[in-house]
């Protein structure tokens, strides 16, 4: 009889049966944490509170900040936000030997609907926007899926989304941006004061100064959005209607595509109206028994199948079409709680979902994390769209990964470290998302992955990187252009003592 070594045993335990903590444990925490935030979001903004108090916790990092210039300047800095707290799945080790700054800012500020802005802090999370502005008949003119994404992570990092075709990043419906410097002082940003710091802000990971508050845009809201679905059995076709809808001169609001096969694959185009019409069903995807909504999309391809002349329209409530893909965490849920998407499971907790991510990272033992770096794949590289047909085969061939999200963004031709290769306005490209485990033969993570960022690159595209990275610097500033961010670190005062440059917060070997 062959017995298994204690730490495989141990590690096949752990991961076949996680879902037993996250039923018992971590479902219930979450839900505390949710009715917790949304009550204390409501009551602060509803009393108007939160402006006086930004303006005292503002103060408390200034003067944390100029505590660390009086003795010396020893270390780096960065805020005291534990990582396992961002969606980032990785933990960044700098936070070891950086001066830690409590940086406490949660709540909405300030809805100015004459001028239709929002002002907000930088903690503050989408599911918390869209459950403030929604009353108010408002919406973010960009609104990235997941619930718990924040702010600063968008504006520092990026965020992309099915209206991004029309509005561009989210750090292009950016008005203005508050930081504090590493002198202590504070500073705001815009197209037409400071412009130099306001362009080299976005994608630059909190290595310019401490982001306090954002001014963005926002754009009036309709009750429902009107979802068409395309399914295709080629890929060459959904590339083509893809490019087509995306290029459009009077475009759908919204558009993304979900493939399932490197041939089949469903193209969603949606757009906002009051009331339901008579050509389709509404969908209250919501729901706390609603499918997951990938597992919906796939019907759709399967229907198809049997009738190709039949497509399908829905009627989604906007906030439930606005965060679609937080139930089942995209699809990585699935893997995590196997029978989340039963009906008897739905039914019974799918009101309890989805775990907080933030708690799945500081209850994810030892073995999950190394099984996650050799046999997971999470990454979103964003390429010119023309080149969507090769991007795809690429990334079935090196990770043949699926379901894979595609979402088609405008990258404005400004200043700033998304450099486009053309002297129009603008241009398009597909953020595309992979994540889930690689069947692909011969899959490693690291030369894959390396493979990977090479024809990113080679097609003149970019990685986010909240993901592994693993560009050497050189690479890294091939793909990003470091002209202006370069300039802005080395006018700023102590700029360069306080922060290391992005590739020391971002690339693979700073993290686990």
């Amino acid at each position: 009889m062959t017995t298994l070594p204690t730490e495989s045993l141990t590690e096949y335990i752990i991961v076949e049966y996680r879902w037993v903590v996250v039923i018992f444990a971590l479902l219930p925490m979450s839900l505390f944490w949710k009715i917790w935030s949304s009550l204390r979001n409501y009551v602060v903004f509803k009393l108007n509170s939160a402006p006086k108090m930004h303006d005292r916790k503002v103060k408390h990092v200034q003067k944390q900040v100029k505590d660390w210039l009086v003795n010396g300047r020893k270390t780096k800095l960065c805020t005291a936000r534990p990582t396992w707290q961002t969606m980032s799945f990785r933990q960044g080790l700098y936070k070891k030997s950086f001066t830690n700054i409590e940086v406490n800012l949660v709540d909405v500020l300030e809805v100015d609907t004459k001028n239709m802005t929002v002002r907000c802090e930088p903690l503050v999370t989408m599911g918390q926007l869209s459950r403030t502005l929604e009353p108010l008949g408002l919406a973010l003119a960009v609104v990235p899926e997941l619930d718990q994404l924040t702010v600063g992570g968008l504006v520092m990092g990026t965020g992309v989304e099915t209206s991004s075709h029309v509005h561009g990043l989210f750090q292009h419906i950016c008005l203005q941006y508050e930081l504090v410097l590493a002198d202590g002082s504070v500073v705001t940003c815009s197209k037409d004061e400071n412009p130099d710091l306001f362009y080299a802000v976005p994608w630059s990971y909190g290595t310019l100064g401490f982001l306090t508050s954002v001014v963005i845009k926002v754009i009036p809201a309709k009750k429902y959005v009107r979802l068409e679905y395309h399914p295709y059995a080629k890929l060459s076709e959904l590339a083509d209607r893809f490019r087509k809808e995306s290029l459009d001169k009077e475009p759908h609001q919204f558009i993304e595509a979900l493939l399932f096969t490197k041939d089949t694959g469903v193209v969603m185009l949606g757009d906002m109206v009051d009331e339901p019409g008579s050509d389709g069903k509404v969908n209250k995807i919501g729901k706390w028994y609603s499918e997951w909504f990938f597992v919906q999309v796939q019907r759709h391809l399967k229907n198809y199948r049997k009738d190709i002349s039949k497509i399908v329209v829905e009627y989604i409530p906007l906030r439930d079409y606005y965060h679609r893909h937080t139930k089942s965490l995209f699809w990585e849920l699935q893997d995590i709680v196997p029978f989340g998407n039963s009906a008897w499971f739905r039914y019974l907790l799918g009101w309890l979902m989805p775990p907080e991510v933030s708690l799945l990272k500081l209850t994810q033992p030892r073995a999950i994390a190394e099984l996650y770096e050799r046999a997971h794949v999470i990454q979103d590289m964003l390429v010119p769209v023309q080149h969507l047909d090769d991007a795809v085969l690429t990334f079935h061939k090196e990770f043949e990964v699926y379901p894979i999200w595609l979402c088609p963004f405008k990258v404005l031709n400004n200043p700033g470290q998304l450099k486009i290769k053309c002297d129009d306005k603008w241009q398009m490209f597909v953020d595309i998302g992979v994540y889930g485990v690689p069947k692909a033969k011969g899959y490693e993570t690291v030369p894959s992955t390396r493979r990977i960022e090479s024809f990113v690159t080679s097609r003149d595209g970019f990685q986010m990187l909240y993901a592994d990275t693993y560009t050497t610097q050189k690479e890294f500033r091939a793909m990003f252009d470091h002209t202006l961010y370069d300039a802005v670190r080395a006018r700023l005062p102590h700029c360069t003592d306080a922060f290391p440059e992005i590739y020391g917060k971002v690339n693979r070997n700073v993290r686990k």
